[in-house]
Formats: C-alpha cells, structure tokens, sequence
C-alpha cells in the first residue's frame, strides 16, 4: 500500500500510466472473469489512437465471455506444450528462455527491493509481471514513486526492446479475438511511453 504523501507526491497522469500498465499486466496474467470483462466493456476512449484502440477493445469485451476468452488465453499463452507466443523477454532478445535479460531484471529487482510473489511461477520477464513492476514504480507501490530518469532506465532495459514487438504480434496471432484488442492498446500505448521519454531525453539534453 502507498501512503497518503506518496500518493500525493503522483501526478494525476502518472497515476493513469500507471492504472493502464496495471490493466495490461491483469489481462496478460490470467484470463479475465465476468467482473473484469464487464469493466473493461465500461471504458470509453478519446479519438486518439489509443482511445480508439481502447474503445475497440472495451466493443470486443462486451462481447466475450469468460469460457471462450480463458480458451483463447489457453491457446495463446499456454497450448499443449506452449502456447502460439512466448511472452518473455527473454525470448524475444535472445531466442531462448531464462537468459541474460531475465538475470539483468532480477539483478534490477533486488536493487529495487521487488521479489517474486511466492505463488508465482512463471520467469519475472514476463510481459503480464513487467507491466505490473511498471506500474508499482510510477506510484511508488515499494516504496517511493519512481522518476522520471529511474522509469525510463528500467522501460528502456526490460520493456522498451521488445514489448511493442510482442504487441504486435499479439494482436496479428490467429488465436486472438479479444487479445487482439489488447495487443493494440499495448501497442500503441508502448509507442506513446517510448516517444515521451524520447521527448524527456530532448528536453533535458
């Protein structure tokens, strides 16, 4: 839990970067359940990209139900053996799983004080488990809020490289129908966050 000071200390829109990375790393980690589904179908965007990506997303959600969205998630992530894409950084840098960039987070973590929850198994370099350390470091979930110069770093080493590609991928996947939705929200918002700490860099430059 934050403090009342550390919330403070939050910028309304660093809050809602965080609350997006937050939804991002809910519907990557398991199949939505009726509740969610019903409050993603309740989010309305603007006439931006990401809004648009946004309001697609919560069309296909009032759509779903939670049978045929845990099949697709099964399908996609997990299958028999593996699923149709391997979200991890990992693979996605190397080719392979359980290498130099999974060392390189949990080497970052351990400064940062961020563990692995016991009741969780799959490698920290997971997109769903990123976009949550994401999140917690703009709202100071461990501690205090994180930068602007220590969010870029960690965005620019573990998620930066390679979560637009899997994006993209997620949402050309055959297996995907709502998460198709998602991986343009992931998309265009990975765009956004990538060209604002380019902007950030000018800035201070």
């Amino acid at each position: 839990m934050t403090t009342t000071a550390q919330q403070v200390q939050v910028m309304e829109e660093d809050r809602l970067r965080a609350d997006l990375y937050n939804f991002l790393g809910l519907l990557l980690s398991a199949p939505p359940e009726q509740m969610l589904l019903e409050q993603t179908a309740g989010l309305s965007g603007d006439e931006g990209d990401l809004g648009t990506a946004i309001n697609a997303l919560a069309k296909l959600a009032s759509l779903s139900k939670p049978n045929t969205v845990e099949s697709e998630f099964n399908k996609l992530f997990i299958g028999m053996g593996r699923g149709e894409l391997l979200p991890y950084a990992s693979y996605y840098l190397t080719g392979f799983l359980n290498e130099k960039p999974l060392a390189l987070l949990r080497r970052d973590m351990a400064a940062r004080g961020l563990t692995r929850a016991q009741n969780v198994y799959e490698p920290e370099d997971n997109i769903a488990s990123l976009m949550e350390m994401m999140g917690a470091l703009i709202v100071g979930r461990f501690g205090e809020p994180a930068g602007l110069a220590d969010q870029k770093a960690f965005f620019n080493k573990h998620i930066g490289p390679w979560a637009s590609h899997f994006f993209s991928d997620l949402e050309s996947a055959k297996n995907s129908v709502l998460y198709a939705a998602v991986g343009a929200v992931g998309r265009v918002f990975m765009e956004i966050e990538t060209e604002g700490y380019r902007m950030s860099a000018e800035q201070s430059a």
